[in-house]
């Protein structure tokens, strides 16, 4: 399997979805502004992408790439796999349905306050549940497609979500803004329902037959139910910490909108760079650790790591210094005000500091769930979130909403830590000293021009977009030799 052209292509699929993700957040910002409104579909929005985490793009996918590796790509294994998943997504998503004002009262209390506010958002979350289903059972799809070394159509589904949002924004005009919240919702469904048959379609081109079946209670479901379960308490501490940040955000109005779009900046770099990385590094890592091959393994991890930190480091440093001209351009418009502009600069220009962290992480517990060793990384999460559950409720009342990202940086960095020490313990990884050497000359450097950037006069689109282009022209040549002859 060729590494870097696979990380290439779903970096740039990621960065494609991530560009129509940015233009989606614009309009949202222009038609909703950061109040009312935005809070409502973004805390509604939030529950079916804690599921799809949760069930598919994370304890799942990390406990079926390796077992459909190690079964040969057994086709009765994933069909089986694949109708116990739609059966519990199903359940789950009745569930719900029935006790969503609860839920809802539990994710977001502090809309209670405003009259109204938690009405509609129960009633927003049920149509936008549906999206569990389809969203869970498309990423189990492209878990397939991934195991068979086919990431690009995998990579690009989401893709369809943005522009779907786009296409429904732009009838904002012709709507009122309440009857906009409701055409959102039923996007998001119809987007999951398109990503999921598309995906379907690919597998059974691919001459794999992946269908539901009557679902069977065997050994390896037993198997597979045992590891996803301690695999869910490490994913269930992290989306029991989201829930925290963000029931803890709604007591301040606008503040779970300004998180929202201080994470979506950050987060496209990580996506760009360490989740492509890690999507391809998943299935490549497991192959070579059914094969008893660990020079193959080492050899993988430090030319991912030191490929992805040569461009997480200036990322990091970058969204830094241009955090405030950066969401001024792109967000300051419409009912979007300059007071919005300043919180989410000053939440990005924290939380992006958890970026290096989150990258070599991702590699860490990638490593250790490929060797089927699903117990530490969920000791390490729940170690780290609570960290982080502690200090938003500590910091909250001294800091305010920047108590979300002060904890995501302090438990980003714990995680790290202990993921580290687990892999070398273990013999899982073994950092040479060429990736250590070229971690440190890209941080040198990139801090260098940082410093010369933050002097930079940025006032406006054109100087911004120069300012990036001239840091990208005077690092990349420089951190390319450094990389090469570390």
């Amino acid at each position: 399997m060729k590494l870097g052209r696979n990380i290439f292509g779903v970096g740039a699929m990621t960065g494609i979805s991530r560009i129509f993700g940015f233009i989606r957040d614009m309009l949202i910002a222009r038609v909703l502004g950061a109040g009312r409104l935005s809070d409502i579909f973004l805390a509604a929005f939030k529950l079916p992408n804690l599921f799809r985490d949760l069930l598919g793009e994370g304890a799942l996918s990390a406990i079926f790439i390796p077992m459909f590796a190690d079964s040969r790509r057994d086709k009765n294994f994933a069909n089986n796999v694949f109708s116990w998943l739609v059966v519990v997504l199903l359940g789950i998503t009745i569930i719900f349905e029935i006790f969503m004002p609860a839920f809802i009262t539990i994710l977001a209390p502090g809309f209670a306050s405003d009259p109204g506010k938690l009405e509609m958002t129960t009633v927003i979350s049920r149509i936008m549940f549906w999206y569990v289903i389809f969203i869970c059972a498309a990423a189990f799809l492209s878990a397939v497609l991934n195991a068979f070394s086919r990431f690009i159509l995998a990579a690009f589904m989401p893709v369809m979500l943005n522009i779907m949002l786009i296409c429904a924004l732009l009838m904002s005009a012709f709507y009122a803004p309440t009857t906009v919240l409701y055409i959102m919702a039923v996007t998001v469904v119809a987007s999951g329902v398109i990503q999921c048959a598309v995906l379907w379609g690919r597998i059974r081109a691919g001459n794999f037959g992946l269908r539901l079946i009557i679902p069977k209670w065997n050994d390896k479901i037993k198997s597979m139910l045992k590891r996803f379960g301690v695999s869910l308490v490490g994913s269930g501490f992290y989306q029991i910490t989201i829930i925290v940040g963000t029931l803890v955000a709604s007591f301040q109005s606008g503040a779970v909108s300004w998180l929202y779009y201080a994470d979506r900046i950050v987060q496209l770099p990580f996506a760009m760079i360490g989740l492509a990385v890690c999507t391809v590094l998943m299935s490549s890592i497991s192959n070579a650790i059914a094969e008893k091959n660990m020079r193959s393994v080492y050899i993988q991890q430090n030319a991912s790591m030191r490929r992805s930190l040569m461009l997480i480091i200036p990322s990091m440093v970058g969204l830094f210094v241009l955090a405030e001209p950066i969401i001024k351009n792109l967000f300051q418009y419409g009912a979007w005000t300059a007071q919005s502009t300043h919180a989410v600069a000053v939440a990005i220009m924290i939380q992006c500091l958890v970026l290096p962290a989150m990258l070599t992480s991702q590699i860490y517990s990638k490593t250790l769930y490929a060797s089927q060793d699903v117990k530490t990384p969920v000791k390490t999460s729940i170690t780290s979130l609570a960290v982080a559950t502690v200090l938003y409720v500590a910091l909250f009342y001294h800091l305010g909403y920047l108590a979300i990202p002060v904890g995501v940086v302090v438990s980003g960095y714990v995680k790290n830590i202990l993921l580290a020490r687990a892999c070398r313990q273990r013999n899982l990884i073994k950092i040479d000293g060429r990736t250590i050497r070229a971690t440190v000359g890209f941080a040198v450097w990139a801090g260098v021009l940082g410093a010369g950037l933050w002097f930079a006069p940025v006032d406006g689109i054109l100087s911004l977009c120069i300012a990036i282009g001239v840091f990208g022209i005077l690092y990349l040549p420089a951190a390319y030799l450094i990389e090469k002859h570390a």
